[in-house]
C-alpha cells in the first residue's frame, strides 16, 4: 500500500482520482492548490504525486520546480495529472522535472495499473 498526494482543483477529477486509488489499495491525501500540496509534501513524504498542471495561483510547473529544488521532497516521483496534452505538452512537463505524465481524462480501466507501474518502475529504480 502505498501513500498518494493528490494535487488537483477540479472536484470531479479529485473524487474520480481518489475513488480510483482508494479503489486500488492506495492510501490518498489531497491538495486543492500547489501551495497546499508542497506543505503537505515536505510534511508527509508520500510515495507519490499527482499533480495538475493548471492550478489556481502557483501552477504545477512552478510547484514541480519547487519540490525538485527541496531536498526535503525531491525524491518523491511526481506525476503530471493533466487535460493539457497538446502536442509538446508532455515534453514540457518532463522537461520541467515530472517524472511522469498521465493526460485526462482519466482513462477508468488503466490509470491504476499506470499508477502501480510507476510506483513499481520507482521502487526497482
Amino acid at each position: 500500500m502505498s501513500s498518494i498526494l493528490v494535487v488537483e482543483d477540479n472536484p470531479l477529477n479529485m473524487e474520480l482520482a481518489t475513488d480510483l486509488l482508494e479503489t486500488a489499495g492506495h492510501v490518498v491525501r489531497q491538495a486543492r492548490t500547489a501551495e497546499e500540496g508542497i506543505r503537505l509534501a515536505s510534511i508527509e513524504q508520500p510515495d507519490m504525486i499527482l499533480m495538475d498542471i493548471r492550478l489556481p495561483g502557483m501552477d504545477g510547473i512552478a510547484a514541480i520546480r519547487a519540490l525538485k529544488t527541496d531536498a526535503r521532497t525531491n525524491h518523491i516521483p511526481t506525476i503530471a495529472l493533466t487535460a493539457q496534452a497538446m502536442k509538446g505538452d508532455r515534453d514540457v512537463a518532463m522537461a520541467a522535472g515530472f517524472d511522469g505524465y498521465i493526460s485526462k481524462p482519466i482513462d477508468t480501466r488503466t490509470f491504476a495499473q499506470q499508477i502501480n507501474d510507476l510506483l513499481g518502475q520507482r521502487s526497482r529504480g
